[in-house]
């Protein structure tokens, strides 16, 4: 393989993009497949094994659990449609970072940056590492002292792979997304085809109201923790081949395909399990795993977690590092972290950043505290991406090689489910709503510090 120097754009890099876009100095390596996958694979993590049933408790009824994932499926669609058309526009390692600081400038843009130094990644990459851990422990039974030093270890495991080369975590994404969207599937079918669904909840009269509507609103972000990882490709959007036409497809054929797993997954658990079985499990799919194949079905399902959980923090990993990579190129970060490796070429500086922020939060952290911050810290930021959509229309002398489709009431949906799911959650839960707050503002002053004049990177 011929090595580049670090100036040099690579030679798989288009030769021209529209004003604004700049070069990335990674290569693109990525084709709509392992697009594809990194999305699915980062999306389909934990939530669907553990979710459903916080879900079925908040709400009570079967048509307002239905009601919730049809919802949650619509919000991520559209965010997808949204994200596909700045995607397409500026197709830089960055994702989100890059879309907030095009429509709103460097502070806002600056502000996600920080929050996922802080907040986002390393509670993302924590709480999966740490369900990672908990699952094997329990496969292999072994003492739970075990448990921290097993989520580290995957950390830096995922991290090894990536900074050796983004094929190698393609290579693990695509393999490990293939199996995990299987075995959901299996569990389905074989649930329908084998289980009884005589005393399920499906056989009851169907309501459709909740126990109250504020309960739907928080389990609204549940189910969205479940569906996070739609907008996560993004982040590598600089490594994809051909980006003007596979990132689109990439992004909306991926978010079809992880709705298709949920709402199959979601409806044979109300097929096999009664709702008061639901809404008191803590572990709805080893229920219902138990119900298809006996004593067996809790072993089952922890191999499922096992290895979904893996493939997620393998997509953390390929992802969330290049935003510190891409902020760092901007001159808001500490230069040597755009470091590009000299013979994998990767962001190994970014990768390690993020390594040691995981590992030093799964020390100290729960996976519950750890699930909480990210949801409430990363959602305010989607909401600004998707309105930047609004802003750059405005620019017409940019390159779209797609257009979001039903714009503009596509955007407005997403964002109005946003503020309403945000401004509930804060309203019924309002500390760690502050708290999101508080460390979020706490980055402006540390903005016009870094950027105050005579100051070196």
């Amino acid at each position: 393989m011929t090595h580049l120097s670090a100036s040099a754009p690579p030679s798989d890099e288009p030769a021209a993009r529209p004003a604004g876009e700049g070069f990335d100095r990674l290569p693109r390596r990525l084709g709509v497949w392992s697009a594809a996958a990194v999305l699915v694979g980062s999306t389909i993590g934990s939530g669907i094994f553990r979710v459903p049933g916080a879900v079925a408790a908040r709400v009570g009824t079967v048509g307002a659990v239905t009601l919730l994932w049809t919802v949650g499926a619509i919000v991520a669609l559209v965010g997808a449609l949204t994200i596909a058309e700045l995607a397409g526009l500026f197709p830089r390692s960055g994702g989100i970072y890059v879309f907030i600081r095009e429509g709103f400038g460097p502070l806002p843009a600056f502000l996600f940056g920080w929050t996922e130094l802080l907040v986002i990644r390393p509670s993302a990459i924590g709480a999966i590492a740490v369900l990672f851990a908990e699952y094997s422990v329990r496969l292999f039974h072994l003492a739970d002292g075990w448990t921290r030093p097993i989520a580290a270890g995957a950390v830096i495991l995922v991290a090894a792979a990536n900074i050796r080369s983004v094929r190698w975590g393609a290579v693990v994404q695509n393999a490990s997304t293939a199996a995990k969207s299987l075995a959901l599937l299996g569990l389905a079918a074989v649930g329908f085809l084998f289980g009884s669904g005589a005393g399920g909840a499906l056989s009851q009269p169907v309501h459709w109201s909740p126990l109250s509507w504020a309960g739907f609103g928080l389990a609204l972000v549940s189910v969205m923790w479940a569906y996070d990882g739609w907008a996560d490709l993004t982040f590598i959007a600089g490594e994809v081949k051909d980006p003007d036409r596979t990132l689109p497809r990439a992004l909306l054929g991926g978010v079809a395909a992880v709705v298709l797993i949920y709402l199959a997954v979601n409806a044979v658990y109300l097929y096999l399990l009664p709702m008061a079985v639901m809404t008191s499990s803590k572990l709805v799919a080893a229920d219902t795993a138990q119900r298809i194949f006996g004593d067996v079905g809790e072993s089952v399902v922890s191999a499922m977690v096992i290895l979904s959980a893996f493939g997620a923090l393998n997509g953390s990993m390929m992802t969330g590092p290049r935003i510190f990579y891409a902020m760092a190129e901007d001159g808001l970060f500490f230069r040597p972290i755009a470091a590009v490796h000299a013979k994998y070429r990767t962001p190994y500086a970014a990768i390690l950043l993020a390594t040691a922020l995981g590992v030093g939060y799964i020390s100290v952290r729960t996976f519950e505290e750890l699930a909480d911050s990210f949801i409430l810290g990363i959602w305010p930021f989607y909401a600004l991406a998707v309105a930047a959509v609004y802003v750059l229309r405005r620019r017409t002398e940019l390159h779209r090689p797609y257009r979001t489709w039903g714009y503009p009431v596509t955007p407005l949906v997403f964002l109005l489910a946003s503020v309403a799911m945000l401004v509930n959650a804060a309203v019924q839960d309002p500390k760690p709503a502050a708290i999101g707050v508080g460390l979020i503002a706490l980055g402006i002053p540390v903005f016009y510090l870094w950027k105050r004049p005579g100051r070196t990177a």
